[in-house]
Formats: C-alpha cells, sequence, structure tokens
C-alpha cells in the first residue's frame, strides 16, 4: 500500500509494461506466419495449438485497457481530494501529542514513530505517511497507546449484539475428513496419516467409551489452530526428509496423536506446517510483523511447538501479547517456570535459546509426565485385546533381543554389552542403510534395516527384550515394546544427566535429572517390565539379562497411553484449562505486613497432625479445577523438590493450588516458627530456612514451582490424588 503519487505511477508502468508485452507477443505472431516451420506439417502440429495465443493477446489487451481506465481514474480522484482536502490537511499537519495520564507512554511512542514508521510497511498498511496525525491515528485507533483523537469522524458504535450460543462439540465417528485436513506434500505428514489410519478403529472404539462416559454433558466446540512449527521450510524442516532414513519419529507421533483426537473430540480444526498459511489465518498484516494482527484472532485455541512460538511473536506484533493466553506448546522434555520467568531467567542465570516466554507453566504441554508444573500431553500406543495378548504369549522368543536405536551412531562403543548380550540371545537391530552395512553394527546381529510401523510391531511381538544403549532419551518406543510383552532394560545414569552435565540437555529449559533413558519407564512402570541397571557393572548386566530370560510378563500399556486416556486428558484440559482468566496476585501489592492483609487460611491439621487439607467447613469455587478437595500439604526434607515430595507419598505436586500455600498462617498450622517473614521473587518459594527461622513466601505468581530445591530450605508443597493410571488428572478431575 503506497501514497497517491506512487499508486498512480505504478499503474501506469503496469499499463507501460503490459503495452509492450502486446507488442512483443506481436512480433513473435509475425515472426511464426513468416517462417516454414510448420508448414505441410498441419497432421503433426495441428493449428488449434497456435490459437491460445491470440485469445491471450485480447485478454492482455483487455487487463491493459483497464489499468489505464483505472489509471485516469485515480487521477481524477486525486485532484478532488487535493482539492476538497485542504482544509482536513491543515488540521493534520496541526496535530499535537496529547498528554494524557492515562496514556503515559504516548509521546515515547510518537518519538518512535517519526524515527522508525519506515521500518516496517505495515504500518502504511494501517494508513501512517508520516504526518504527526497518521502517527496518532495509528497508536489510538490500531494500538492502544494514545488517547482517540477528538476530530476524527467516529460513528458513535452501535450496541454490539449478545454473543450467539457457541456451537456444541459432538464426539465425531469417522476420520476421513482429517486426513484430508492434514493435507499432503511431506514425508512427515504421510507418516502422520499412516499412524491415524493404523489406530483408527482404536480411537473410534475409545471415542464411544468416552461419550458414554461423559454422559451427554455439554461441551463448547472450539476454533483450534494446529500450527506444527518444526516442520515449516523456515524452520528447516530437517524431519521430513529423515523419515524414511530412521530419524526420530517421536515428535510426529505425537502431533499425529494430538490431531486425532482434538478432531475426534468434535472441534473446529486448521492445520498449517507453513508460515505463509500461518499468516493467512492470523490475519496478519503486511510487512515484518511490528504490528498488530488486522482483525480479532478467529481461534480459541492454538496447539503450537517451540519453532511456531517464535514465528507467531515474530508476526503478530503486540496481538502476541494479547492473546498469548490461548497457545499451547508441545514441549518434549519440559520447561520449569525459572526459566520461564524473562525477568528472573536473566537475574538468576536460567536463561535459555528456549526459554523465558512469560507462559503461564501449564501451557506448556510434555511427552512424558516429568514436570507437574506443565501439562502433560502425552501420546497412544496400540492396544491389544485378549486373543492378540495371548497369541504373542505363545509366540515369544525367549532368547531373542531388539535393540532400541535406528541410527548407526547408537551402537558405537556398545561392544562390550553386544558381545555379553550374543552369549545368550540372538540379537536383532533395525538399523537405517543405503547400500553397505552399517560398520557399527557386529556382524553377529541380524540387521532388518528400517522397518516399516506395522514390520517393527511383529518383530517387537516374538521378543523377549528390547534394550536400550543410553539414546535417544524419552522417545515412545519403550512403551510401544513393553505393550506388545517385551522386557525393557535400559542404562541407570550415574551421576543423572542434565543441563549441567550433559550436552544435549545443555540449553533446554529444565534442570530436570535424568536417571535413567526413559526415567517414566523405570518410575511409573517398573520391574519386571523395566529393568534398569548400571551397564558399568558387566556382572549386574549380565544378570539382569539371565533373569529376564526366566521372567514371564503379559503385555502392559499404561491407561494414559491408550487412545482413551489421552482423549479423557485433553478433554479435561479444553474444558477447565482457562489461562486467560486473570488470576488473583500471590500477594496484595506493596504489602508492609502481609501477615495483616492475607485472608485466613481455607487448611485445617490432618486427622493424624502430619500435613495440612482443605477444612471441610472452607468455602469451595464450584468451577475451580482441580477441585481443592483433592488438595494436601506437605513440608519437603532439605535438598528435595515438591515433584519428589509429593511422589514419596503417593501423590503429584499441583502448582494451581500455590496461592493458598503462600500465606504466613500455613507455616503456624504447619507449627513452623518464623522470626521472620519476607516476600521475594523465588522459585523454591514458599520456603522455610529453619536454621535461621527465616519465612519466604512467593512475590511473583509465574514462579511458582514444582521443581527446584536446596539444601538450605525446606519447601511448601500442594500436592493431590490423582486417577489410577491417568497421573495428569486428580480422582474428581473429569
Amino acid at each position: 500500500v503506497m501514497g497517491a503519487l506512487e499508486s498512480r505511477g505504478v499503474l501506469r508502468r503496469m499499463s507501460d509494461m503490459l503495452e509492450m508485452l502486446m507488442k512483443r507477443m506481436d512480433i513473435l505472431a509475425r515472426l511464426e506466419n513468416s517462417t516454414d516451420f510448420h508448414k505441410g506439417d498441419e497432421a503433426r502440429f495441428p493449428l488449434d495449438r497456435f490459437q491460445p495465443a491470440a485469445g491471450l493477446m485480447e485478454r492482455i489487451q483487455a487487463i491493459a485497457q483497464n489499468v489505464s481506465d483505472i489509471a485516469i481514474k485515480v487521477d481524477q480522484i486525486l485532484r478532488n481530494s487535493l482539492l476538497s482536502g485542504k482544509v482536513v490537511e491543515g488540521r493534520r499537519d496541526q496535530c499535537e501529542v496529547p498528554r494524557d495520564p492515562k496514556y503515559p507512554d504516548c509521546a515515547g511512542k510518537v518519538e518512535w514513530m517519526r524515527a522508525r514508521w519506515t521500518s516496517d510497511p505495515c504500518y502504511a498498511f494501517f494508513g501512517v505517511d508520516g504526518t504527526e496525525c497518521s502517527f496518532l491515528i495509528y497508536l489510538s485507533e490500531v494500538e492502544w497507546f494514545c488517547p482517540p483523537l477528538p476530530w476524527r469522524n467516529r460513528t458513535e458504535p452501535l450496541p454490539s449484539p449478545p454473543p450467539l450460543p457457541r456451537g456444541q462439540a459432538a464426539v465425531r465417528s469417522d476420520l476421513s475428513a482429517l486426513l484430508e485436513l492434514i493435507g499432503t506434500g511431506k514425508e512427515s505428514l504421510s507418516f502422520m496419516k499412516k499412524r491415524i489410519r493404523h489406530l483408527g478403529q482404536q480411537w473410534l472404539r475409545a471415542a464411544r467409551r468416552l461419550q458414554q462416559k461423559l454422559k451427554g454433558r455439554q461441551r463448547d466446540l472450539k476454533h483450534i489452530l494446529i500450527h506444527i512449527g518444526f516442520l515449516t521450510e523456515e524452520s528447516g524442516d530437517v524431519f521430513s526428509p529423515r523419515v524414511l532414513k530412521g530419524g526420530p519419529l517421536g515428535e510426529m507421533v505425537q502431533w499425529a496423536d494430538i490431531l486425532a483426537a482434538l478432531f475426534l473430540l468434535g472441534h473446529s480444526l486448521r492445520v498449517t506446517v507453513s508460515l505463509k498459511e500461518l499468516q493467512g489465518h492470523l490475519g496478519v498484516p503486511p510487512g515484518r510483523g511490528n504490528c498488530p494482527l488486522t482483525s480479532p484472532l478467529p481461534f480459541d485455541l492454538i496447539y503450537t511447538d517451540y519453532h511456531g512460538l517464535q514465528q507467531m511473536k515474530q508476526h503478530m506484533g503486540l496481538s502476541f501479547k494479547k492473546y498469548r493466553c490461548r497457545v499451547r506448546v508441545i514441549d518434549t522434555f519440559g520447561t520449569e517456570p525459572a526459566y520461564n520467568h524473562e525477568e528472573y531467567a536473566t537475574l538468576r542465570g536460567y536463561r535459555t535459546n528456549w526459554g523465558y516466554w512469560n507462559l503461564q507453566p501449564a501451557q506448556f504441554m510434555t511427552m512424558f509426565p516429568h514436570t507437574p508444573d506443565n501439562s502433560f500431553m502425552g501420546f497412544v500406543s496400540e492396544e491389544l485385546n485378549k486373543t492378540e495378548r495371548q497369541i504373542i504369549k505363545s509366540n515369544k522368543v525367549s532368547s531373542m533381543a531388539v535393540v532400541y536405536g535406528k541410527e548407526a551412531s547408537i551402537w558405537k562403543g556398545k561392544e562390550k554389552f553386544l558381545a555379553i548380550l550374543n552369549k545368550y540371545m540372538e540379537i536383532h537391530g533395525t538399523v537405517y542403510y543405503e547400500t553397505q552395512r552399517p560398520p557399527e553394527v557386529p556382524a553377529f546381529v541380524k540387521n532388518h534395516g528400517l522397518l516399516p510401523q506395522h514390520e517393527f510391531q511383529q518383530l517387537l511381538r516374538k521378543a523377549k527384550l528390547f534394550i536400550g544403549f543410553g539414546f535417544p532419551y524419552e522417545g515412545p518406543a519403550p512403551l510401544e515394546a513393553i505393550a506388545n510383552g517385551c522386557v525393557f532394560l535400559q542404562a541407570r545414569f550415574n551421576p543423572p544427566h542434565s543441563s549441567l552435565n550433559h550436552e544435549f540437555f545443555r540449553g533446554k529449559p529444565t534442570s530436570r535429572e535424568v536417571s535413567s533413558q526413559h526415567p517414566y519407564a523405570e518410575d511409573f512402570i517398573g520391574k519386571p517390565h523395566v529393568w534398569t541397571v548400571d551397564y558399568n557393572n558387566s556382572q549386574e548386566f549380565e544378570a539382569a539379562i539371565k533373569t529376564i530370560m526366566r521372567t514371564q510378563v503379559d503385555p502392559y500399556l499404561p491407561y494414559e497411553y491408550t487412545c482413551e486416556g489421552m482423549l479423557e486428558r485433553i478433554h479435561a484440559y479444553i474444558q477447565h484449562q482457562d489461562f486467560c482468566a486473570t488470576s488473583p496476585p500471590p500477594l496484595p501489592p506493596k504489602a508492609k505486613s502481609p501477615a495483616m492483609q492475607s485472608s485466613p487460611s481455607p487448611l485445617v491439621l490432618s486427622t493424624n497432625s502430619t500435613h495440612l487439607v482443605w477444612s471441610p467447613s472452607a468455602s469451595r469455587d464450584p468451577l475451580a479445577w482441580p477441585p481443592v478437595d483433592s488438595l494436601q500439604v506437605w513440608v519437603s526434607e532439605a535438598q528435595h523438590s515438591c515433584t519428589e515430595t509429593c511422589r514419596r507419598h503417593g501423590l503429584v505436586c499441583e502448582p494451581t493450588f500455590f496461592r493458598f500455600l503462600n500465606k504466613k498462617e500455613v507455616f503456624l498450622q504447619l507449627s513452623i516458627t518464623c522470626d521472620s517473614t519476607e516476600y521475594e521473587m523465588n522459585h523454591l518459594y514458599p520456603a522455610v530456612a529453619e536454621k535461621v527461622r527465616e519465612c519466604y513466601l512467593q512475590k511473583e505468581a509465574l514462579l511458582f514451582s514444582c521443581a527446584g530445591s536446596n539444601t538450605k530450605y525446606r519447601r511448601l508443597c500442594p500436592c493431590r490424588d490423582y486417577r489410577q493410571g491417568q497421573v495428569a488428572l486428580c480422582r474428581d478431575c473429569l
């Protein structure tokens, strides 16, 4: 969008170019007629092949005439507007920056616009032309830093009609429309569609069971955008080319399952894997992304990843801050509050390439339930019916092992383990190669190459052992193996791997310590299905193999990784998680005496006086989620996080309950003596430094954190119960 004189010039140039194009086509036609190229060859070159050229000439001539007419009309409009606009221009040139205490940033923003308005074409798109008045119009009507100008012709807006009742989401019974929605053109998309087709019947059965469980409960239909940022060309899309070459598939497995779940729950979806499509769906104005969206965001929820989050921030301008509460970020390894809070992360050394977004920590959604501060999204594994389970048990080969790892590099340096394993079991691999067998894979290993998913499943159904060599971390394959009746053997890491000591985790927004290749399998499943041993101890490693060969195990799949479990979880999140609703601050602002200003605690000591529970006489918000009845308050030991503390009591840490603990009265109820109580910004608070009897309360709600520990502090921890096989939901959360 250009100024008037520029527009007129462009139209003239377009007319000249079209005229030139016609002349050149006319020359080509005359040359063609003057040659003997196709004389006598009408049978081989029919004359109608050349007829479209004449039609094209006519169309170009018509377009040129239209452009010429438009240019003349623009000239007329400009002459008229120059005459009639002199008064308005005089007024436009005389605009002064208003001094209104309600708009303290106005003057500074006008100053910025004077210097930088040409830095992004989006400002011209919204009518900025370098005059003072255009700056003020933009800053008051497009952005909101300046007060409205009194001389602007603005009719009083008609009262908004009451919002139309939302459509109701109905569980779907067919996945074919989803497959069309996903689109084509990338190997990664083909992989996702194959997975959805393969699991289709299980998804549909699970959807019917959830429908019965909900008993006709009303659910609002949500308009949802799914933007898979890591598959866009702008982010490099390193995954698609590696789908057929043994590359990591965990993220694509999860995205396929998210798409299936959201679709079956009956919501309206849009799927994008390109930046251009994202901009179109969001309503991004032309330019470099500094201006707000051209219209209100048409989506209730946006599911994306860190790449997509970055793309949205770059192109949504101020609208990103306004609408970021609607975003859900699929985040494999988790983002802890200390890394998420920009100011705190910068001051305390927690800043990484992936953190500091200032989102609510529960907006990050993980592959496994390792970070209670985040929401557990998960994925699904294939379920077996009773007949399939019996067939698998009868066909198991007790001396057959499959190695976890499709890339040859994973096998490097593992000769010692493989030699021990080879004494007892026939070893199978699925390592990708093009022509020559990878030298890292020993000759005694039967390498099948990269297998399609259903063939890999058949291999797991025969094998007794699925063995990991330490990488990849926390992928879906071990759960698939256990679901197919394998025992999973993995290495114990001593010391645990973390961002402090391991290159893979360096830069990730978490301080989580990973004690094995697959902590979920170790902590939530365990023996006899999962064995975690010290691979540096040859005797322990060999003894584990002997025991596993003698141990009979049934196929096992945790409920939370079934189709029904995932549908149940996502349904609960969509119904109950609202990060756009304003929550009360953790303390009164500038409180001189927080104890005097805080309301009475709704908690009481439990019957055995070991922890606090919600008082039967305290009021309950019926819309609170999770319900407050599930809350238990425990005090951690020094050097223990709230995640560990709650797990030791058979519970899970629930960060939404921290606000009930952030009171001086809670220390008194737990018989903790406080010589002083301070409000500070620290992800370990509320906590007590017992040796000096100092108590600390949290000053910043975004820093309430289940993660984190220190030898100095015992922390106040909000724990809750959970549904059997569904750690993300409390017993009454559905």
